[in-house]
């Protein structure tokens, strides 16, 4: 597919990523001038003083750096902030992927414009591709700018802000470039460490159980995302022909649908009932593991540390710095 992007196409991306990005700085205000303001909204000077919190605790107690991010608010006056375009062939995970200047090379394209997105998503499928549009209601440079907090995420409850937070400041602290598994399963660890930290450290136990329980929903959606994406990883490498295949495929998919429905009602989870409803495909399961993949290698890593986060760090740090093939040996391990 790296030829079927023409340069028009390429030119097009990145014309609508820099005026995306210049629109959404243009939006910043300072939060603490907010704050301080007498027209902001109560509630909103509430929740953006949380956000100053929350970095405060990064900062002190999980090691993460005191970045010029998350100190400015933006109203984007939209439900997401950006929309990720995600392609795969249909009897393969080997993801189509673009490459960038700061990220390296990413399974995935943002587009700032829903109706951009979906056209992209579009190409992509004629071409013969499965294809999925994930929508993020957060936006992240990695440091590079001073990102802002956005009105996309003020409506989270405490324990997913600070988790999106932690999860974002641990990508400032360290980001591999081209190594999207790597980086994500790291950041997800830090993420889990810290909100269950934070709500302990803070008063907030009582939000400790439904965070729970919705980590152990999300568990039991990658678990069965995973267990169909194994499963379709040997029906493609089975040498099987194209129709017969094909069959196969679509009948792993139905069941997958049939498993998520049997775990949203036994969960009673609209998570999981949301996915069931899904018209799923490669694109989605490739996502699944991409953020998924490789973070029980980083908690076991992390209790060698007996959850001490600079020991912790330390060690991340080393595998950051060795080559691809240490860092995918590491991801592998089961213990």
């Amino acid at each position: 597919m790296g030829s079927g992007l023409s340069a028009c196409a390429t030119l097009s991306w990145y014309g609508q990523a820099i005026s995306g990005h210049l629109d959404l700085l243009s939006r910043r205000e300072l939060i603490a001038d907010l704050i301080e303001r007498p027209d902001t909204d109560p509630e909103l000077a509430r929740r953006l003083a949380l956000v100053l919190d929350i970095r405060a605790y990064a900062a002190s107690e999980l090691g993460l750096p005191e970045s010029r991010s998350y100190r400015h608010y933006a109203d984007l006056e939209r439900d997401a902030a950006v929309w990720n375009v995600v392609a795969v062939p249909p009897h393969s995970f080997k993801a189509h992927t673009w490459c960038y200047p700061i990220a390296g090379c990413l399974n995935m394209r943002a587009f700032f414009d829903h109706d951009r997105a979906r056209a992209e998503a579009r190409r992509l499928a004629e071409a013969g591709l499965d294809v999925a549009v994930f929508p993020a209601v957060a936006y992240s440079t990695l440091g590079w700018f001073s990102d802002p907090v956005l009105n996309t995420m003020l409506n989270w409850d405490d324990a997913r802000l600070a988790g999106f937070l932690f999860h974002e400041l641990t990508h400032e602290r360290r980001y591999v470039a081209g190594d999207l598994a790597f980086s994500e399963a790291y950041a997800v660890t830090v993420e889990r460490f810290g909100v269950r930290r934070w709500l302990l450290s803070t008063g907030r136990e009582a939000m400790l159980d439904d965070w729970t329980r919705r980590q152990a929903e999300s568990a039991q959606l990658v678990d069965t995302l995973l267990a169909a994406r194994a499963d379709l990883a040997e029906i493609y490498a089975s040498g099987l022909e194209s129709d017969a295949m094909a069959r196969a495929r679509q009948a792993r998919f139905e069941r997958l649908a049939i498993d998520l429905d049997k775990a949203a009602r036994a969960l009673d989870s609209r998570l999981l009932a949301h996915w069931a409803g899904l018209e799923l495909n490669n694109a989605h399961l490739v996502m699944t593991a991409t953020y998924e993949a490789g973070v029980a290698a980083f908690e076991a890593l992390l209790a060698e540390c007996d959850d001490e986060i600079h020991c912790f760090h330390a060690r991340v740090d080393a595998l950051a710095e060795a080559d691809s093939e240490a860092r995918a040996k590491f991801l592998a391990r089961k213990d």
